[in-house]
């Protein structure tokens, strides 16, 4: 596949991973109040690894072997902190504002992507990163600066799920397993929250088993799309993109939760955001692309 057909297919998965995982997080949303998080996730990661399984039975893409085993370990646990945070951070913050530190996660891939994977930091990605660090100070309520127990929990996520792209990324340039990808982090996901599960066990309607069911699929979906994203572009060129998700999210969270951001969430926003697709076109460059090749 030549590089430009590989990109505009990365941006494709992209989009699609946008969409399914603003729905899985609207879903934690919306039950995050009821349930402690070891009986959501491990229940949603039991069902991820049932589609797994049946999805590897009938062949393809590298079944759920892989020969990076120390570097998918190190996914698995960083995947396990982040949905940790990521579960703490819906259920302290309004949607919007947790936007703000899943947006700063492109930018914490630019930084990680010198030294994990040879993908050189430019002048230009540290200044992205100024501006990004600006717009999470604009997340602040009401305008004054404190932190709350709640960004920090996001702050928390973004970083740990960071690096688990960045791993992602690392698996990815050297073998084609996306279903390997998808099954062991859900497996130590699914493991590290049924120790917990005894002592926070609340019986679940059939509803709720429901929105249980609807997101491991969009979970299942959407972490298969991004392993398959971050083959074909580098994780600071696929993680801007990802930024789409905020159109996904702000919808999700007014008719879903009556929820609008603010001029501060607003503000900081654009900063982030705009620092992210800073980072896209300065690597979209030809004389760029002229010197990487």
């Amino acid at each position: 596949m030549s590089a430009a057909r590989s990109a505009l297919a990365g941006a494709g998965l992209v989009a699609l991973y946008t969409g399914a995982i603003a729905a899985a997080d609207g879903i934690t949303k919306l039950i995050a109040g009821g349930y402690a998080a070891p009986q959501l996730f491990a229940l949603s990661s039991g069902l991820v690894i049932l589609l797994s399984l049946a999805a590897a039975r009938r062949g393809g893409h590298g079944g759920l072997r892989t020969r990076c085993r120390g570097v998918m370990a190190l996914r698995a646990m960083l995947t396990v902190l982040a949905a940790i945070g990521f579960f703490q951070a819906f259920r302290l913050l309004p949607f919007a504002d947790v936007f703000l530190f899943i947006a700063l996660m492109p930018l914490i891939a630019a930084a990680l992507s010198g030294p994990a994977l040879g993908e050189p930091v430019r002048p230009a990605v540290w200044l992205a990163l100024s501006l990004g660090a600006a717009g999470v100070l604009c997340l602040m309520p009401a305008g004054r600066l404190a932190v709350d127990p709640g960004h920090l929990w996001a702050l928390f996520a973004a970083l740990t799920g960071t690096g688990s792209m960045v791993a992602a990324r690392y698996i990815a340039r050297i073998e084609r397993v996306p279903l390997a990808q998808v099954f062991w982090p859900n497996l130590a996901l699914m493991l590290t929250m049924g120790v917990a599960l005894p002592f926070v066990w609340q019986p679940m309607g059939l509803a709720d088993l429901g929105w249980v069911a609807g997101y491991a699929l969009f979970l299942f979906a959407a972490r298969w799309l991004s392993v398959e994203a971050l083959r074909l572009l580098p994780a600071y060129v696929a993680t801007p993109l990802m930024n789409l998700q905020f159109v996904w999210m702000v919808a999700i969270g007014w008719w879903g939760f009556g929820e609008l951001p603010g001029m501060g969430t607003m503000l900081g926003v654009a900063l982030v955001v705009g620092s992210g697709l800073w980072l896209v076109a300065d690597e979209a460059l030809p004389a760029r692309r002229a010197l990487r090749a």
